[in-house]
């Protein structure tokens, strides 16, 4: 199992995922569902690393050998969260049953005009965030994404809602770019999702303790919010099967301040704090995580450490 998960092929191409997106907008979301189970099987036996990498963090999580069965639910769980993009991306809020918890505190956060950044990650629906467009129609939503990964998919998100699609704060461009464009969005009032759990090959990062073993996560979100003074929300959208998720708020700091002398330390401590709360909900829902791929890069023999932090590390250089 590579630990490098941009060296991964998409799975099916362009072609299969395009197919999808016909069925699901001509066929509705009961018709493109059957899709998914021969496109479960088809990773299931195709794309062994991804097998692998589901199997051992089940196992992790389940606290026991996950069956082959379990895999399947997995993989099918991340299919069923895909396919509902399309719909979700296409503001058809009502095809879903989307329980929101936590929504005055974050209203309280966007209320005090300051912008709000949203830490997320790959656990679940990040997009079922989309669904504040109903509660709050004055919502502006910025996600910060790297348009170069998953190209397939983002041409054909790009293509369902160009108007979303302008919104993006492209995270392949120059790291201080990431950070202005980040503050300009802020300075709007906007929510900026970022997702925090997966640290780019080379990134400065730290390991902390996750699921019973040290996993690295990235600096860089974590300096933007410091260098921005900004208020940082956690938000998890859960997939609970069918057409029911359940999106979680949650006030991780209402400022985040890493002192340069103190820069190690806090930067470990913030880490570990959400990382407990990250697995807080990988618990409520394990089937949920989808980071294919050897996550505690128990193969890497040089994570980044304190001296590497020290050094002054830019905050959106691995944005």
């Amino acid at each position: 199992m590579s630990a490098n998960w941009k060296e991964r092929p998409e799975g099916g191409g362009r072609f299969a995922i395009w197919l999808i997106r016909a069925i699901a907008q001509y066929g509705g979301r009961v018709l493109s569902r059957l899709l998914l189970f021969p496109i479960t099987l088809y990773f299931l036996i195709v794309r062994g690393p991804e097998r692998r990498a589901s199997r051992a963090y089940l196992s992790r999580v389940l606290g026991r050998p996950a069956s082959l069965w379990e895999v399947a639910r997995h993989i099918h769980c991340f299919a069923s969260t895909i396919l509902d993009r399309v719909f979700l991306l296409s503001g058809q809020f009502r095809r879903f049953d989307i329980q929101v918890h936590g929504l005055d505190m974050l209203h309280e956060q966007m209320d005090k005009g300051r912008g709000v950044l949203l830490f997320g990650s790959h656990h679940g629906s990040f997009e079922s965030l989309r669904v504040l467009s109903r509660e709050r129609p004055d919502a502006l939503v910025r996600v910060v994404m790297d348009r170069q990964q998953n190209q397939a998919i983002t041409q054909l998100l790009e293509a369902l809602s160009p108007d979303i699609a302008a919104t993006v704060i492209d995270a392949g461009q120059d790291g201080s770019a990431i950070t202005l464009a980040i503050n300009d969005a802020m300075q709007q009032n906007a929510l900026v999702g970022l997702l925090v759990d997966r640290a780019r090959p080379g990134e400065a990062q730290q390991r902390v303790p996750f699921l019973g073993e040290e996993a690295p996560f990235p600096n860089a979100p974590f300096l933007i919010a410091s260098a921005l003074r900004a208020p940082v929300v956690l938000c998890f959208g859960l997939y609970r099967g069918g057409r029911r998720y359940d999106l979680h708020f949650e006030l991780f700091a209402d400022t985040v301040a890493i002192p340069r002398a103190h820069r190690y330390q806090q930067l470990a401590e913030l880490q570990a704090r959400y990382a407990g709360r990250l697995e807080h909900y990988v618990r409520l829902a394990p089937f949920n995580w989808f980071n294919f791929y050897d996550f505690w890069q128990g193969n890497d023999p040089t994570p980044r450490t304190a001296a590497a932090v020290s050094g002054g590390d830019q905050p959106g250089r691995s944005a």
